[in-house]
């Protein structure tokens, strides 16, 4: 089977070291999942929103949000049926009088339990179940995030705020590989409205990847003609996300807010609404109904794709399709708890999953406001 495409010849500008690289349109996609059931409920519409702990995934900027006491995060899902278990957890805490922040991110996505197949078939032709082993293959990531404000008025508040990301991926006893990268994410908010930018990997992510393989394994993959992996390097390219909130006012006790945000991404064409050779456009659309600060309803649409209609026998006929998503959220004194429902498929296909999440403010006795 073969593991890896084969090693291209890159020029990587802003790391010089590096001679061998690959660009890989979809590398390290685990990081564009989203990371708490706010975001995914609202479609991953966070980039101008986001201003707790899950702000150092979606915008770090937005760290600038938490004040007087450190805030901490978790979440859990399982994807298709329980093959695939993504968690993320998520930490901050103000400095300086609330002009700064620290946070702090783990991320893991996982497949457990792979069948190993290399050495099923014995030499004589035999076919020995006992020889299957499993292994697992695993992405984590760790982000080190840095917000500070630039301006604060009455009225309008401007911050900035920085990611330096490592990443670790291993897949069994077979490979490893090794990463870094930078996002700089800007946020500016007024009274009722709410703007936010982030320059994701800007420094053109890059993991390095190492194999392990014993000798018997290299005859194995030599004998059924596949290529043994040799060391190999992967570049994620830059993306750009843009959004921005506006709030709506409805009653005294309910405060509607509407986020649409894209992402621009420079690495070829893609299945996306504006789709381009040198730029597609993936849009999110998100709304949060917050009822006195206490009762949280919320929706989202998602990954706008063209696919042929199920039912065009000619294959001929295109249409579009979306991921919708919709969730809650309730807020008790110094908790949170928040919940979305996600479609992994489209609006169609009935490939769901539930996240939970849950967020604590460690405001001790008395909450700050």
């Amino acid at each position: 089977m073969r593991l890896y495409a084969k090693i291209s010849l890159v020029l990587f500008m802003l790391v010089p070291l590096f001679s061998l690289a690959q660009f890989r349109k979809y590398s390290n996609e685990f990081l564009n999942i989203g990371a708490g059931a706010r975001g995914l409920a609202m479609g991953g519409a966070q980039v101008a929103s986001a201003k707790d702990e899950t702000a150092g995934y979606w915008n770090p900027a937005g760290l600038s949000g938490i004040k007087d006491h450190p805030s901490i995060g978790l979440m859990h899902a399982d994807y298709f049926g329980g093959i695939a278990k993504y968690d993320y957890l998520s930490g901050a805490m103000p400095i300086q009088d609330n002009k700064r922040a620290l946070g702090i991110s783990i991320l893991r996505f996982a497949v457990d339990d792979i069948p190993n197949t290399l050495f099923l078939v014995e030499p004589d032709g035999s076919i020995n179940y006992n020889n299957i082993q499993t292994f697992s293959s695993a992405d984590y990531a760790f982000l080190l995030s840095f917000a500070q404000k630039i301006k604060e008025t009455e009225t309008q508040q401007i911050s900035f705020g920085i990611n330096a990301k490592v990443i670790y991926r291993k897949v069994g006893k077979f490979a490893t590989a090794w990463g870094f990268g930078l996002d700089a994410g800007l946020q500016m908010h007024g009274e009722k409205w709410h703007a936010g930018i982030v320059a994701r990997d800007i420094t053109t992510t890059f993991n390095a990847w190492t194999f392990h393989f014993t000798e018997r394994e290299k005859e194995v993959f030599y004998l059924t003609k596949n290529d043994i992996p040799v060391k190999s390097n992967e570049l994620t390219a830059p993306r750009l996300v843009l959004g921005g909130t506006y709030d709506f006012r409805l009653g005294s006790s309910v405060n509607l807010s509407a986020e649409v945000s894209a992402d621009l991404t420079f690495d070829g064409q893609r299945n996306t609404i504006v789709s381009g050779k040198t730029i597609s456009i993936d849009p999110h659309v998100g709304l949060e109904a917050n009822i006195k600060n206490v009762f949280f309803i919320r929706a989202g649409i998602t990954n706008f794709q063209r696919a042929l209609a199920d039912k065009d026998t000619l294959n001929q006929k295109r249409v579009w399709i979306y991921q919708p998503s919709a969730g809650a959220g309730f807020k008790i004194k110094n908790v949170m708890i928040d919940y979305a429902f996600t479609n992994l498929a489209n609006q169609s296909n009935p490939l769901y999953t539930h996240i939970f999440s849950l967020r604590l403010n460690l405001a001790g006795k008395k909450e700050s406001e």
